[in-house]
């Protein structure tokens, strides 16, 4: 039988390219996405099943997962739907700041939650979630977005403990830059204090030749889902690998430093 993949955020970028190659490995794949309506190129591949689903309401979470155990088997749970808002704290205002943690770090938790029974019962699944590298190091004028996607971590490591004698794998994702709308459709907040901090460092980031595509990052995601390894987190992208790489090696201060000297017009290290 065919194993099954449910996907957030599955209207662009990541989200996208890894229904494709999924269903292209032979998988069913359950992709959702806010407004389905708009989605012209999955809702005409035969192994892919297209939902609506907004991964901030909960009501609507819990429905559309009890719809699909209803009618069929689940494997992995791909949490991908989010997004990364840019700006000084300052400049942010509290609607923004909840949105991106409801979105990013609530809407995985609560897809997550939502599933857990199911895989308990049947005593296996996997659980893979898009990280970032903002969860592995802290980068300027990204305060929120990265504290979304630190808390990714640190929830998939203390649930790995939970789920594990119910035969159920947490795994996470974390790429660096990736070639997807996620940087155009991504709200940036401004406030003059800091805006020479948020455009030099937006200028490193528009300058950087080592950008993934998305369909690389599905491939490692297909990986993740496939390898039957317990392995707890993929870093991923010629960017992120040394990035994380170069941290581990210095030390957080020096680290912090460079990341400071690449903003006064340093070398990146990005």
């Amino acid at each position: 039988m065919n194993k099954t993949i449910f996907i957030t955020g599955a209207s662009s970028g990541i989200g996208k390219a890894a229904a494709k190659l999924f269903s292209e490995k032979g998988w069913n794949v359950i992709a959702t996405m806010r407004n389905p309506e708009k989605e012209t190129e999955l809702n005409k591949i035969q192994n892919v099943t297209v939902l609506k689903l907004d991964v901030t309401n909960l009501k609507q979470i819990q429905e559309t997962v009890q719809k699909v155990l209803e009618t069929r088997e689940v494997d992995v749970v791909f949490n991908n739907a989010g997004y990364a808002l840019m700006g000084a704290l300052e400049a942010i205002s509290d609607e923004q700041l909840v949105d991106q943690m409801e979105t990013n770090f609530l809407g995985v938790v609560r897809v997550t939650k939502a599933f857990i029974p199911y895989f308990r019962e049947k005593n296996a699944g996997l659980f893979i979630t898009t990280g970032s590298s903002a969860g592995l190091a802290g980068f300027p004028v990204g305060s929120i977005y990265d504290a979304s996607k630190w808390a990714i971590e640190g929830w998939s490591e203390s649930l790995s403990f939970e789920l594990a004698q119910f035969g159920i794998g947490i795994k996470t994702i974390e790429p660096g830059l990736v070639a997807t709308e996620i940087g155009n459709k991504s709200p940036v907040a401004t406030h003059p204090a800091y805006d020479e901090m948020l455009n030099s460092f937006m200028s490193f980031i528009g300058q950087s030749k080592e950008i993934t595509t998305a369909e690389q990052i599905a491939e490692v995601v297909y990986g993740a889902a496939t390898d039957g390894t317990k392995k707890l987190r993929y870093v991923c992208g010629e960017d992120a690998i040394a990035m994380y790489t170069h941290r581990l090696a210095v030390g957080d201060e020096v680290f912090r430093e460079d990341i400071q000297q690449m903003l006064e017009g340093g070398t990146s290290i990005i």
